[in-house]
């Protein structure tokens, strides 16, 4: 592609200055934000085709609103960076995603212009609808005190067609519609799901339907209307919406729920869009859903020609497009359970799969070329999914839920009331478990463990590499009895030999890896942190401290056997997760308390866990590290528990790789 100058870009770190520019240069200004987002995201990757979608509308909103006094709300906000570069952070933007830099979501600690952090969908109307009802409160009392009256301030959410598949959108409108307060939703609709071709003159009747004199006249129709009789009032109203969505492209659904429709319009037409959002500003009616069609990857071709728009890449070379790919030493983790859950498919017709809109993301897809028949992806719903799923598992079906661990939160109440309570046999499949890296806090899986181990009826595993992946997926397969929940984390494997096809596992129950003789502490490992464990048993043992290591396997239900066995016959215990706290230790601790086996004070008991906080984004491997969850951690934290180093200071410390810690 070719190189588009970006200096008009110089000085406008505040959005005061884009206002201040005339019209006939904003489009100037959209080429030259796309053109840095492009050579930021090939530096840092990250999103890429969402982002390219909104260029125009995102400078249409800062040049038209008095932002950051007026709120903007980006649902999800992985579209968000136009409107960091345009928002005083253009000289960090090459630091998305990276240690210390931008974050790849909005982010309310980050900016002023960000007034609400996301990651997750479907958000923006709730938030920003609140955000409405604040300044109408402020408003009510300023007029109550006799007080000045405050700016008007406007409110705007801005949510894709993809988020609006998520019940909480439709409740927030509902509420919004009910509350007939000021709120301005802009609904992007980039994968033409909702909206028929616009043109010039649906940007005409949009531009007249936005506008102070039509709203006016068919206020005042209505009042009239109300004095004729009802059967004629009820056939013209209807008439007059029929007439209108021949013009506009429908929008009756959401008149149905209180919102005036705007739309459809040209989202990458400044002609059309700044007209009609400055009719939506001076608008004192509401709610108001603005209705945009724009191209996700729009101005970069190789974006434009792939299949998922380049919504998320890793790095790229920005003239051919190719992203770059490192060779995998191991098969990843959502791939071993994406084709062993096709081999139990193959095994049994009840197997059914669902996911919520990321069926990439969870192996899914690959599931679906196998058995598209009996795949489900309900977008996304959690909710629905997990409400689905036990529907499935009451008439027998074999429902494997694949949702990443973050999202499955959305659904708690779902996962308690609907499957847990009713003990149905719902197998859920959870991706990401874990730090996730450059997804930071937002997206990693910390909270599993804690909220699933506290539910009566739940069995919870986790793999501590990927051929146990295998024999896990196929322990859920088996399990007819209740719900039992697998998690696994992001990305490679650790490079161990894959079996034929899994074995069931006996509930419950743990596996010893090495237990050598006169061993005196004890690493209980639950997940993929085993293979930081055994480094850590290795270099402990180069100082004359000879370690057992156990996988426990399961967190619900514990191997209580042994567990009690390692606590009676080692002086220190460590438990290890990637997970909050409240999770696995916290079972463990509970066990040995509740079977005195704490009472003679002969075993230091230590639970090593993500910390207490939500960490910022950087390599998984500097976030365990963080954590104290590599082998250096676990190290550190054995020699501090040991009575000999708990009798005098200055600890004998060991080598850790190339330094001395």
């Amino acid at each position: 592609m070719s190189r588009i100058e970006t200096s008009i870009l110089d000085g406008l770190d505040e959005t005061s200055a884009l206002r201040a520019l005339p019209e006939s240069q904003l489009q100037a200004v959209a080429d030259a934000v796309r053109q840095e987002m492009i050579d930021a995201v090939s530096v840092t990757g990250g999103h890429l085709g969402s982002g390219l979608g909104v260029v125009e509308l995102t400078v249409a909103l800062h040049h038209v609103f008095e932002t950051p006094d007026d709120r903007i709300v980006w649902d999800v906000g992985h579209q968000a960076y136009p409107h960091k570069i345009l928002t005083g952070r253009r000289d960090r933007i090459r630091t998305l995603r990276q240690p210390g830099g931008l974050s790849g979501f909005t982010k309310r600690s980050e900016s002023v212009y960000d007034p609400f952090g996301a990651a997750h969908s479907s958000t923006s109307i709730s938030a920003a609808l609140g955000m409405a009802v604040a300044r109408d409160l402020d408003e009510a009392s300023a007029k109550a005190k006799g007080a000045p009256a405050p700016r008007r301030r406007n409110m705007i959410a801005v949510i894709g067609d993809g988020s609006m598949s998520a019940g909480m959108a439709y409740e927030a409108m509902n509420n919004a519609g009910a509350l007939h307060s000021r709120l301005i939703v802009i609904l992007n609709d980039n994968d033409m799901s909702i909206a028929p071709p616009v043109g010039a003159m649906s940007a005409y009747f949009a531009r007249l339907a936005s506008g102070g004199t039509y709203r006016g006249l068919r206020e005042t129709a209505k009042q009239l209307g109300k004095l004729l009789p009802k059967a004629i009032y009820q056939r013209a109203a209807a008439a007059e919406e029929y007439a209108r969505s021949l013009v506009v492209g429908g929008g009756t659904m959401f008149e149905e729920m209180g919102f005036h429709y705007v739309g459809p319009v040209d989202g990458h037409n400044l002609d059309h869009l700044l007209p009609i959002l400055k009719n939506v500003r001076d608008s004192d009616q509401g709610p108001i859903l603005l209705h945009v069609v724009t191209q996700k990857g729009k101005g970069y071709a190789p974006a434009e020609a792939s299949a998922d728009r380049y919504h998320g890449v890793v790095k790229f070379d920005v003239l051919s497009g190719v992203q770059a790919k490192a060779k995998p030493n191991a098969p990843a983790y959502t791939r071993v359970f994406g084709e062993s859950l096709i081999k139990a498919a193959d095994a049994d017709d009840k197997v059914v799969a669902i996911t919520a809109a990321m069926p990439g993301g969870t192996g899914i897809d690959l599931f679906g070329k196998a058995h598209p028949d009996r795949t489900f992806d309900v977008g996304i719903a959690e909710q629905h999914a997990v409400t689905f799923a036990g529907g499935l598992a009451t008439e027998g079906y074999k429902p494997f839920v694949a949702i990443y661990s973050t999202f499955l939160q959305r659904a708690y109440d779902q996962v308690v009331h609907d499957v847990a309570l009713q003990n149905l046999a719902v197998r859920f499949c959870l991706d990401r478990a874990g730090l996730v890296g450059a997804d930071g806090a937002t997206h990693a899986g910390a909270f599993d463990l804690a909220y699933l181990c506290c539910l009566p009826n739940m069995v919870v595993m986790a793999a501590s590499d990927e051929a146990e992946l295998v024999h896990m997926v196929a322990t859920q397969h088996a399990h007819d009895s209740g719900p039992i929940a697998l998690r696994y984390p992001r990305g490679e494997g650790v490079g161990v030999d894959l079996p034929e096809r899994g074995v069931p596992l006996p509930i419950g129950k743990g596996r010893i890896v090495k237990r050598p003789e006169g061993a005196r502490v004890a690493l209980l490992s639950l997940g993929t942190r085993l293979s930081e464990a055994l480094k850590a048993a290795d270099l402990l043992e180069t100082a004359g401290i000879a370690v057992s290591v156990a996988d426990a396997r399961f967190a619900k239900p514990l191997d209580e056997a042994m567990i009690l066995d390692l606590a009676a016959s080692h002086e220190v215990l460590v438990t290890l997760e990637e997970g909050s706290v409240g999770g696995f230790g916290a079972m463990v601790l509970h066990l040995l308390s509740e079977k005195g086996a704490l009472d003679t004070g002969r075993v230091r008991v230590r639970t090593l866990t993500l910390p207490d906080t939500y960490q910022d984004h950087n390599s998984p491997e500097a976030m365990y590290a963080e954590a104290g969850l590599d082998a250096d951690g676990i190290v550190r934290t054995v020699q501090a528990a040991l009575p000999e180093q708990k009798a005098r200071s200055g600890a004998k410390l060991v080598s850790i790789g190339n330094g001395q810690r």
